[in-house]
């Protein structure tokens, strides 16, 4: 293990790389490629493929100076540092990104989407239930929102939609009544009483499959703490469209709510938006995507029994066709 900020960096395995690395290859092999890495994390991904193509660039964006501050060692032991740029944003902040570094087009965008091995097995960055620690959740320590904000001041009503919606949360209206009455006593600042609320506040015959009871939870407050699907759903249709014609996009997720969004996205792109009410198809309303991936495809048994985080997995591809009229 690596340190960074003086708490340890752990192994990193890139989930889906060697399926990755096949469906950016095209992409990615010409002089002067650029990939954009949206979620750089701890480069895992972009490292196997500036090693893959000799000739390729990197833009690697992340919101969390940890993470950038490890990629950009990793990137430079690699001996990439004069082919890769790292840049502090978040990935709807794409555009602008591209603009300044004077990039019109790109050839390669990767989401990486959910929480960071650095992140995930930081513990004092409050991600995890595994141990208890300060209720934090944000990806940029900056940021203006932490889960303690949310857990102490949210009224019921809106706990409740932040669980029943981002984490899919059945007892969701149970959970944040219990949060309400137990906040009332003592205000929530740790990770372990807030993941033995939700515990308890689950019965008990629910309790015994599904992993950990408070996992839905700290999916939603985390969530809801960096606007990830708004995010998601501002920077889809931004990577493609600074997609060049035979560009292609991959995007891995962890959970339904993600994977939605991306299906929606990548098979708009990919359909005949002719008015129905027209006799024939128009050239300008013709796809600009062509799908890679038959759904959402996920990782093998074997990768899974390697790296277990990659059981939730799934990764969905497409490919530029045609500029947008």
């Amino acid at each position: 293990m690596s340190s960074t900020g003086g708490a340890p960096v752990p192994v990193h395995v890139p989930v889906l790389l060697d399926r990755v690395a096949e469906l950016l290859r095209p992409a990615c092999a010409a002089e002067g490629a650029v990939l954009v890495d949206a979620t750089l994390g701890l480069a895992g991904h972009s490292l196997a493929l500036l090693t893959a193509h000799p000739g390729l660039r990197l833009v690697g964006l992340d919101r969390d100076p940890d993470a950038r501050a490890e990629a950009t060692r990793r990137l430079e032991a690699a001996g990439f540092a004069d082919r890769a740029t790292v840049v502090p944003a978040v990935f709807d902040e794409l555009p602008d990104v591209l603009d300044r570094l004077g990039l019109a087009e790109v050839q390669a965008v990767l989401f990486d989407l959910g929480v960071s091995s650095l992140q995930l097995d930081t513990n004092e960055r409050g991600f995890s239930y595994a141990a208890d620690a300060p209720l934090d959740m944000r990806m940029d320590k900056a940021g203006p929102l932490t889960a303690a904000d949310v857990v102490n001041t949210y009224s019921a009503a809106d706990l409740a939609r932040v669980l029943r919606v981002y984490g899919e949360e059945r007892f969701a209206a149970r959970i944040a009544g219990a949060i309400v009455r137990e906040r009332a006593r003592e205000p929530f600042t740790g990770t372990g009483r807030l993941a033995e609320l939700v515990r308890s506040s689950i019965p008990a015959a629910t309790r015994r499959t599904g992993g950990h009871p408070a996992k839905r939870t700290f999916q939603a407050l985390r969530i809801e703490v960096n606007d990830e699907l708004g995010a998601l759903t501002r920077a889809l249709p931004a990577a493609i469209d600074a997609l060049a014609v035979g560009g292609r996009i991959a995007v891995i997720t962890f959970h339904s709510l993600e994977d939605r969004i991306v299906k929606q996205t990548l098979a708009a792109g990919a359909t005949d938006s002719t008015p129905p009410e027209l006799p024939v198809p128009l050239p300008e309303h013709s796809p600009v995507l062509r799908l890679l991936t038959r759904g959402g495809e996920a990782a093998s048994d074997a990768e899974t029994a390697v790296n277990p985080r990659a059981a939730s997995a799934r990764v969905r591809a497409a490919e530029r066709i045609r500029r947008a009229a």
